[in-house]
C-alpha cells in the first residue's frame, strides 16, 4: 500500500511537482494539499483528475494524516514558522522531505527538532525552473538517512525528476550547500548575459546576432535565459519564474557559505547588486532574475524594458 502524501507549498515549483506526482506517482490515495492561500490549492486541484487530490484547511490536519510530507516554501523564515506549527503535534514515524532552498544551518536546525520528536528528515532541494517542474525534468539533491532517501526515490526519476545527485547518509545541510553553489552559477550566468545584451544594444552588434552566437556555442539554459531577455519576457510576465527576492536570498546564503568556508564568491556579489536594482525597480517579489538585463540597460542609459 502506497504511503499517504501531504504536499505543503504550491508556488510555481510546487504546482508542477504535484501535477507529475499525481499523474505518474502510482499512488492509491489522493495527495493531500495544503497552501496558505487555499485558492491556489483549489485552482491546482481543478486542473487535475477528480479524486486525485484533497485540500485541507490546516497544516496540522494534513500532517496528522500523512506518512510523507513534502515541504517547499520560499524562504527560511516561512519554513521555520511552518515547522514551529507542525512540530507541536505528533510527528513520530513520519518522513519530512524538505525541498525549499534555505540556508544549510536552517535545514540542520529543523532536522534536529524533527528527529528529536521521532520523525525522519531529509533535505532534497531541486535544480530546474518551473517549466522543468511542469515537465517532470527536475534534478533532486537529497541528503540525510539513506532509508529516508529510499522512500523518496520512487517519486524522482520518471515522476517529478530526471536524475538525482544524492548524499546518502550525509548531513542534511550538504545538499543545500550544493544547491546554493549551483544557484550562484545560474545567477552569475544571468548577470553575464544581461551585461552582454546591454552592450549589444549599445553597439552595432545588436541582440539578434548575440543570441545567435549564444544558441550556436552554448545552447541549453543560456539560450533559455537569452530568450527571456530578448523577447522581453522578464518585464512582461505576471509571475516571475525566479523572483529577485528569492535570487537575492540564494545569493546571500551562497556568499555566507563561501565565507564560512574561507572562500569567496566575488562574481555573485556583483550579480546581487544587479538584483537589488531589479527589486528596486520592479519589486522584489515581481521582478524576475532575467531583469538583470533591464538593470544593466538602465546603467547604460537605456530603459529597463527593451523594445520588442
Amino acid at each position: 500500500m502506497a504511503p499517504q502524501i501531504l504536499w505543503i507549498g504550491l508556488g510555481n515549483m510546487g504546482r508542477g511537482m504535484v501535477k507529475n506526482l499525481v499523474e505518474k506517482g502510482n499512488l492509491d490515495k489522493p495527495v493531500i494539499l495544503y497552501n496558505r492561500t487555499r485558492k491556489r490549492a483549489e485552482e491546482l486541484a481543478a486542473k487535475l483528475p477528480t479524486g486525485k487530490t484533497e485540500i485541507v484547511d490546516s497544516v496540522e490536519e494534513g500532517v496528522k494524516r500523512a506518512d510523507i510530507i513534502f515541504h517547499i516554501l520560499s524562504n527560511d523564515a516561512v519554513v521555520k514558522a511552518n515547522f514551529d506549527t507542525i512540530l507541536k503535534g505528533d510527528v513520530a514515524g513520519k518522513l519530512f522531505v524538505e525541498c525549499s532552498t534555505i540556508a544549510p544551518e536552517t535545514t540542520e536546525e529543523i532536522a534536529k527538532l524533527a528527529t528529536e520528536k521521532g520523525a525522519q528528515f531529509i533535505a532534497s532541494p531541486i535544480f530546474g525552473a518551473p517549466p522543468a517542474a511542469e515537465a517532470g525534468q527536475l534534478i533532486f539533491v537529497p541528503a540525510g538517512p539513506k532509508s529516508g532517501i529510499d522512500k523518496l526515490r520512487p517519486y524522482i526519476k520518471g515522476v517529478m525528476g530526471k536524475a538525482e545527485i544524492a548524499f546518502d547518509d550525509k548531513p542534511v545541510g550538504t545538499s543545500l550547500k550544493l544547491k546554493l553553489l549551483g544557484n550562484s552559477f545560474i545567477i552569475n550566468m544571468v548577470a553575464q548575459l544581461g551585461e552582454g545584451f546591454a552592450v549589444a544594444d549599445k553597439t552595432d552588434i545588436g541582440p539578434d546576432a548575440l543570441k545567435q552566437f549564444i544558441d550556436l556555442l552554448f545552447g541549453g539554459i543560456y539560450s533559455l535565459y537569452s530568450q527571456r531577455i530578448t523577447q522581453g519576457t522578464y518585464w512582461k510576465m505576471a509571475e516571475p519564474l525566479f523572483s529577485a527576492d528569492n535570487a537575492r536570498k540564494d545569493a546571500g546564503h551562497a556568499m555566507n557559505m563561501a565565507k564560512n568556508a574561507g572562500a569567496e564568491l566575488r562574481l555573485t556579489k556583483v550579480a546581487d547588486e544587479y538584483l537589488e536594482s531589479v527589486a528596486d525597480y520592479a519589486g522584489g517579489d515581481k521582478g524576475d532574475i532575467a531583469g538583470i538585463y533591464g538593470a544593466a540597460r538602465k546603467n547604460a542609459g537605456l530603459e529597463y524594458e527593451n523594445d520588442v
